[in-house]
């Protein structure tokens, strides 16, 4: 097999090993978890809501910056 091949193979099983990983987590701090649970209101807008959106925007990030970065590198790699 070719170097390059056995690179990108060895990369896909570390990323699917690290991805399918079965570890119980439970590291929700106490303030947090009371401050959700407390925060319930008839409109339906909790501090639960703003969380989840917070959390969302901090995983997406990194996967914009790795797309932008791969994009550039495939345009530059066309170039030569």
């Amino acid at each position: 097999m070719n170097r390059k091949y056995i690179v990108w193979i060895g990369a896909l099983l570390l990323v699917l090993g690290l991805t399918f990983q079965a570890a119980p987590s439970q590291a929700q701090c106490a303030m947090c978890t009371a401050s959700v649970e407390s925060s319930n209101n008839e409109s339906g807008d909790s501090i639960a809501n703003g969380l989840n959106k917070g959390i969302l925007y901090l995983m997406a990030i990194p996967y914009v910056i790795a797309g932008c970065v791969g994009f550039f590198w495939y345009r530059y790699s066309k170039k030569k």
